[in-house]
């Protein structure tokens, strides 16, 4: 499948109901803990292209900064259109973990947004620039007074959750769910599925219908979702 396609299935179907069809497959952490979109109408999907944190030290910090050196920096001249740059920083909202400015860098490099499960800073602007961003909060502390950009492109830790490098990242209203890579084809197939099969079952339970029966569909049920299928396909 085309990642164009992929992309346009995955962003078509919630956060729940990827979360549901994750955990029909086993996976049970899949949905970032306490982290949530800088404004209510925001959503992405992209590849994860991971970006990883320590704590602070100082004897590391370099002054003047060196865009050659410095970790997320590298990161941020090396992030390619269709990812999303995941920013591990331990749940430590003390500091922001990036401002506007490189925000808007990887915005232009086709960047399809970030998420951390730390602070930004600048947020408001970052908002207002159109980027899908999730956050944990907002400071307008810069990044080094708490956190040292250690690695790049490895597994990290976001919300509670483990993303490797090219899974699928993909945030909506509620928040940001994480999809293996390797199982994304098939989750965005089963989710479109899910999709239109809760869409069925919502309309019958705001016509009036008992859940028994209904939520979760019984053989009467899932035989009259086929036939209302079928008559949409026409």
């Amino acid at each position: 499948m085309e990642f164009a396609e992929l992309s346009k299935k995955l962003k078509a179907a919630s956060t729940a109901t990827l979360t549901s069809v994750l955990r029909n497959k086993g996976l049970h952490n899949t949905f970032m803990h306490q982290v949530v979109p800088l404004k209510p109408d925001m959503k992405m999907v992209g590849r994860a292209f991971t970006l990883r944190y320590i704590p602070a030290r100082e004897d590391l910090d370099e002054v003047p900064l060196d865009n050659l050196k410095d970790v997320q920096r590298i990161g941020i001249e090396r992030i390619i259109e269709g990812e999303i740059l995941v920013i591990d920083a331990r749940g430590d909202t003390r500091a922001g973990t990036m401002g506007s400015i490189l925000a808007a860098r990887i915005q232009i490099r086709g960047c399809t947004g970030i998420v951390t499960d730390g602070a930004y800073r600048d947020s408001p602007t970052i908002a207002a620039s159109g980027l899908p961003a999730y956050a944990a909060a907002m400071n307008a502390h810069t990044n080094k007074t708490i956190h040292y950009p250690s690695e790049i492109q490895v597994p990290v830790a976001c919300g509670g959750v483990a993303i490797y490098p090219g899974d699928l990242i993909v945030g909506d209203e509620e928040g940001v769910v994480v999809i293996p890579a390797q199982l994304a084809e098939e989750v965005a197939v089963e989710a479109e599925e899910m999709e239109e099969k809760e869409r069925f079952i919502m309309e019958k339970i705001r016509a009036g219908a008992s859940i028994v029966g209904t939520y979760p569909p019984d053989e009467s049920t899932l035989a009259e979702y086929q036939t209302w299928k079928e008559a949409r396909a026409k």
